[in-house]
């Protein structure tokens, strides 16, 4: 029995590639938006459907939403926002304004647009979830990530203000918070990090897959670490 349609961006990702597979092995009709088209990708697995659209552009936002939204025998149930970013710098009299807002627009807008042009077509299907991605340095920052820490935050607001928003229309909203995830992307910019605290997609996948189901129907607003060691 299909589950419906999951709207996943940033499905191409370290953590993304862990979450469109635990989607698809559960039955769900899965929609990956891209920047670009692969060139000479493979034929795409049985239930997964790729679309071009840049989500940091409303239009593109609106675009992605349409097509997860567009199988009348899978109504759209849920969003599942990985699109972000990190960047380390200077301390904040060191960093200059537009890498501060950098950080906002990698990882605040997509969420924001994805998530603004989804509502509607969750509404319409009768509800449903959108889970968000923070960072556990939204609660704890680090030195030389003021800019990131600070785009977490507003991640996990907005989330927030999401659940509150649309309660009464049966869309829940929840916020995971990672710490390092073991991508191979982290694994080269750490080399010398203790790789086994850190926590994998595989981990992660799972913990996003409940959340944007139907076993987790009473959580909304919830804000969800997911550490492992680290």
């Amino acid at each position: 029995m299909g589950q419906g349609s999951v709207l996943v961006t940033g499905g191409s990702g370290g953590l993304g590639g862990a979450v469109v597979t635990a989607f698809v092995e559960a039955g769900w009709r899965v929609v990956v938006p891209e920047r670009k088209a692969r060139p000479g990708s493979e034929p795409p697995a049985a239930g997964l459907v790729r679309v071009v659209a840049d989500l940091g552009e409303p239009a593109g936002a609106a675009q992605a939403a349409e097509a997860a939204a567009s199988e009348p025998t899978a109504p759209l149930r849920a969003v599942v926002n990985l699109v972000g970013g990190y960047a380390s710098g200077g301390l904040v009299h060191e960093t200059p304004v537009e890498e501060f807002e950098r950080m906002l627009t990698v990882n605040l807008r997509p969420t924001y647009l994805v998530t603004q042009a989804a509502l509607p077509h969750l509404v319409a299907s009768g509800g449903g979830a959108v889970v968000c991605v923070s960072a556990r340095a939204a609660l704890t920052p680090f030195r030389g990530a003021a800019g990131y820490s600070t785009a977490k935050a507003a991640v996990l607001a907005f989330a927030n203000a999401v659940a509150v928003e649309y309660r009464s229309q049966n869309i829940r909203c929840n916020t995971l918070l990672p710490s390092v995830i073991d991508t191979p992307a982290n694994r080269a910019a750490q080399p010398d990090a203790d790789h086994s605290r850190w926590v994998t997609p595989d981990e992660i996948a799972p913990v996003i897959r409940f959340l944007a189901s139907g076993e987790s129907a009473p959580t909304s607003g919830a804000t969800v670490p997911v550490y492992g060691r680290a």
